[in-house]
């Protein structure tokens, strides 16, 4: 049997803390009470409390300064990766729609870092892709091979920076992938882009993969708000 660990304390404050900012107890830009008081009302020590606070800082949902009290942030103007992540998560929450502002980003980056990808390593992309065509039709599937994808082109491209701002997307993108998958027009779209991404890289076509990736990042966004407006 597969037995998961039980919680850590730290985390189990943490996530009821979360819980709380989320559900506008403690809403944005507000105080939380003092240590000793706010250990006592989640009947948890003072070091427990400190460690689930610190986590919470570390990922963006709270501000810690010495000698004051400690600030929720503005989460969704002060939020990084983290936050973002737990958002998209969060049916309760008032959320965007992260699967269409991911495909926007996506349009903006990919096709760089996917002409740097293949300028530098045609035959390790072209490897990579010839497993694509047997891609069980899964959406979970689907979401960590064209993940997979993206994260190799981005490690293979020149510029550092968009290796660092992918690392960062991992856990968001499996989710939101998942979800833009689950229709099976989305997959054969994406099915055509990796056999035609294949040809780029066998050939070396660094530009037209380019052209491609443009083209089909466009198509992905629109594609998206179609299947939306199918099933509202």
């Amino acid at each position: 049997m597969d037995w998961q660990p039980a919680p850590k304390p730290a985390e189990l404050t943490e996530s009821r803390l979360l819980e709380a900012i989320l559900s506008g107890h403690f809403p944005p830009n507000s105080s939380l009470p003092g240590e000793r008081d706010l250990a006592e009302q989640l009947g948890v020590t003072r070091p427990t409390l400190r460690e689930a606070l610190q986590r919470l800082a570390r990922d963006g949902w709270l501000e810690i300064q010495h000698g004051k009290p400690t600030r929720v942030r503005d989460y969704w103007r002060e939020g990084g990766l983290g936050v973002l992540a737990v958002l998209a998560q969060t049916p309760a929450a008032e959320t965007p729609d992260f699967v269409t502002h991911l495909l926007e980003v996506r349009l903006l980056l990919a096709p760089a870092y996917t002409r740097q990808a293949l300028e530098a390593a045609p035959a390790e992309i072209a490897a990579l892709l010839e497993a694509y065509p047997a891609l069980p039709e899964d959406p979970a599937a689907f979401a960590r091979a064209d993940w997979d994808l993206h994260i190799a082109l981005t490690q293979k491209a020149a510029n550092p920076i968009f290796r660092f701002l992918f690392n960062g997307f991992h856990k968001l993108a499996l989710l939101m992938g998942e979800k833009y998958f689950t229709y099976p027009a989305c997959r054969a779209h994406s099915r055509r882009f990796y056999t035609n991404l294949l040809a780029c890289a066998r050939a070396g076509a660094a530009f037209d993969a380019e052209q491609l990736t443009r083209r089909v990042m466009e198509e992905s966004l629109a594609l998206w708000q179609d299947v939306q407006k199918e099933n509202r």
